[in-house]
C-alpha cells in the first residue's frame, strides 16, 4: 500500500479561466509543472489525476510519467458548486493508502523539493494535517460598523518590517491529510495541523486572467535561473549528439550493429522550434549512418558530422551565413569537447547528467538527463513568448 500518494483535481469546466489546467504556460500545460513536481519527489509513491475531461485525460497521459495515473471524476464533484473536499472524499473511498498530498494545478511555482521537505516535516511533527503557507507582513484591516480596526497589530506600537515575523497564508499550492482522517472528518485539513513555509512568489494563485501573466513570468525566470539576456534574438540551435540527444549508451544488435537510443520528445522540440523561426544544427564528433538518418528524419535544417574541432567548424560556418552568429545561438552539449562553443555562445545549456566542469560554464542546466528530453526542455523554454512564422 502506498504511503503517500498525490491527488490532482483537474475538472475541463473552469470559468474565471476557460480550460486553465491545459492553457499553456512557459510552453507547457499548465498542469504539466505540478505533475513535474509531484514525480519527482522521492516521498511520493504514486501521482493521480482527478478529471472527467477526455482532453486533459489525454495531455496528462502524453507527458509519460511513470509515476502518474489518471482516474475518473464522478458527476457530482464536477459541478460549479461541488468542493475539493468531494473530489477527495471520492478517491479516498476506492483507492487505499495512507496519506494524501493535495495538489492544486494552478501553483505552478510547487518544486519538488517542497514536496519532499514538506512530508519531512508533516512525519517529524507527528501531525494529522499540513498546508503549505508563506509568510505576509502586511497590515490587515477588517470593517467594524462603520470604522475598520486592526486585526495583526498594535496601532500605538506600528513594528517595523524588518523586526516584525508577519503572519502566515495559506498559498493554496498543496496540503497533507492522513486517508482516516479525511474520511472521518470529511475535510483537507484535521487534528494537530503543521505547517511548511515555501517562498514569497508562491503567494500568486492562478484565480483569475489577471494573475497569469505574473506567474508565467515568476516561473520563467526560475527556469532561466540567473541567465539575464534576451533569448528572443537566438535563430540557431546547435545540439550535440551523445549524452544529449541520447542517454551515452552503446547499443549492440545481435549482428554487431550499433545502436542508439533517441527521444521522440526531442524531435518535437526540433519541430517547435523550427515553427518559430530557429533553424537546428547537429554537431556531432561521431559519423555514423545511424545519426545520419536520425538528422534526415527530424529534419535538421544543417548536419555536420565527425567534427573533433566544433568551435573552428561554427567559425567558419558563421562566417559563410553572416545570418548566424555565437551571439544568436544556443547551443546544448554535454562534455568537455563541447566546452570551447558553451563558452562562446549567447545561451548555453547542459543535461542534468553533464559533466561537472561543464555544468560550470553553462548557462542553464536541465531538469532533464540526456535522452530523456533534455532537448525539448531547452526548445521550450527558447519559444516562449515567441510567435511562429510562416
Amino acid at each position: 500500500m502506498d504511503r503517500f500518494v498525490a491527488l490532482i483535481p483537474a475538472r475541463g469546466g473552469s470559468k474565471s479561466i476557460p480550460r486553465k489546467n491545459v492553457k499553456p504556460l512557459c510552453g507547457r500545460p499548465l498542469i504539466y509543472w505540478t505533475l513535474k513536481a509531484a514525480q519527482e519527489c522521492s516521498r511520493i509513491d504514486s501521482v493521480f489525476v482527478a478529471t472527467e475531461d477526455s482532453d486533459i485525460r489525454r495531455i496528462v497521459e502524453d507527458f509519460g510519467f511513470n509515476k502518474v495515473s489518471v482516474v475518473e471524476r464522478g458527476a457530482h464533484t464536477v459541478t460549479d458548486s461541488a468542493s475539493t473536499e468531494s473530489v477527495m472524499m471520492e478517491f479516498a473511498a476506492n483507492h487505499e493508502f495512507t496519506n494524501m498530498v493535495l495538489i492544486q494545478a494552478t501553483s505552478p511555482l510547487l518544486e519538488s523539493y517542497d514536496l519532499d521537505n514538506a512530508i519531512d516535516q508533516y512525519t517529524a511533527d507527528k501531525a494529522d494535517s499540513l498546508l503549505s503557507v508563506v509568510r505576509q507582513k502586511r497590515f490587515v484591516w477588517q470593517k467594524s460598523d462603520c470604522c475598520v480596526v486592526p486585526v495583526n497589530y498594535d496601532i500605538m506600537k506600528r513594528p517595523r518590517r524588518q523586526e516584525w515575523e508577519g503572519f502566515l497564508v495559506e498559498n493554496g499550492a498543496f496540503y497533507i491529510t492522513s486517508r482516516s482522517n479525511l474520511l472521518a472528518t470529511g475535510c483537507r485539513m484535521s487534528g494537530k495541523i503543521t505547517h511548511y513555509e515555501m517562498s514569497d512568489e508562491t503567494y500568486f494563485e492562478l484565480d483569475e486572467i489577471s494573475d497569469w501573466k505574473i506567474v508565467e513570468e515568476l516561473k520563467m525566470n526560475r527556469l532561466l535561473g540567473n541567465f539575464s539576456g534576451n533569448i528572443d534574438n537566438i535563430n540557431l540551435l546547435i545540439c550535440d549528439v551523445d549524452g544529449v540527444l541520447t542517454d551515452g549508451g552503446m547499443y549492440y544488435s545481435s549482428e554487431g550493429e550499433v545502436l542508439k537510443k533517441f527521444n521522440a520528445r526531442d524531435g518535437k522540440g526540433f519541430e517547435i522550434v523550427r515553427k518559430h523561426g530557429i533553424k537546428v544544427m547537429i554537431l556531432t564528433s561521431e559519423d555514423i549512418e545511424i545519426v545520419r538518418k536520425r538528422a534526415e528524419k527530424l529534419k535538421v535544417d544543417y548536419l555536420y558530422m565527425g567534427i573533433s574541432n566544433k568551435k573552428q567548424l561554427l567559425e567558419k560556418f558563421f562566417e559563410e551565413n553572416p545570418a548566424f552568429s555565437f551571439e544568436t545561438s544556443a547551443y546544448i552539449g554535454d562534455d568537455i569537447n563541447d566546452l570551447p562553443c558553451l563558452e562562446k555562445v549567447f545561451f548555453s545549456a547542459v543535461p542534468l547528467d553533464a559533466m561537472p566542469d561543464v555544468k560550470r560554464v553553462s548557462k542553464h542546466v536541465c531538469n532533464k538527463k540526456g535522452g530523456e528530453g533534455c532537448v525539448r526542455e531547452i526548445c521550450d523554454l527558447l519559444t516562449y513568448g515567441r510567435s511562429t512564422v510562416g
